[in-house]
């Protein structure tokens, strides 16, 4: 007689605890969006616009491309509300797949990330008249991207994400190295190691899930 499920042998241990890691891989794979979706928008406005910042802004007041003043904030505001809306419906997508304390940490991270910037948009604009011009712009470019790597890292202490956390450390140091060198040279730093960053997060991201 052929032997039917409850007839077959149970698992050893190893066998057992093999099965649950690969459920629980598959589980984790359903539930969350594609790490492309949620880092390479971002990554891609970050390289573009800031790329455009330095080209236009560059440093001890060079114009490397005679660019008008107002194209390289145009299209880096239009590049994120662009990436704003690919993550957001990524991640909602998902997010209308999972209940419990897990989907109210994920809305919750969401409404932090837009009361921080606004109030340190709020903020800055306070002090944006009363200085030069290219200190004015390091102000607003390194103040978000500074917040851009606390949040990333507290989204990586949140959830227990390694790499999330790496990303966002990574952006953090840059972004001080180049405050510290000054503008111009930040917005080439922030463009290729902080929208590359993203990118390769993205992809490793990526990759991992395969």
């Amino acid at each position: 007689m052929t032997p039917i499920d409850d007839d077959a042998p149970p698992l050893d241990p190893a066998e057992s605890l093999a099965l649950i890691q690969r459920e629980r891989a598959n589980l984790v794979r359903d539930i969350s969006p594609d790490p492309r979706l949620m880092f390479w928008p971002w990554g891609i406005a970050w390289l573009i616009g800031f790329t455009l910042f330095f080209l236009r802004f560059g440093p001890d007041g060079r114009v490397f491309a005679d660019l008008p003043a107002w194209l390289p904030l145009l299209v880096l505001s239009v590049l994120f509300i662009a990436a704003g809306i690919v993550t957001g419906f990524a991640g909602g997508r998902v997010g209308r797949r999972v209940s419990g304390p897990s989907s109210r940490q994920g809305a919750l991270y969401g409404i932090t990330w837009s009361l921080a910037f606004t109030a340190f948009s709020v903020l800055f604009a306070q002090f944006s008249d009363v200085l030069p011009e290219d200190r004015a712009g390091l102000l607003w470019a390194g103040g978000m991207v500074a917040l851009t790597g606390a949040l990333h890292m507290a989204g990586g202490a949140l959830w227990d994400d390694r790499h999330l956390f790496v990303l966002g450390a990574w952006t953090s140091v840059i972004n001080v190295v180049g405050i510290l060198v000054g503008p111009g040279w930040h917005s080439l730093i922030v463009a290729v190691a902080g929208g590359g960053g993203m990118i390769a997060a993205g992809l490793i991201g990526w990759v991992r899930r395969r």
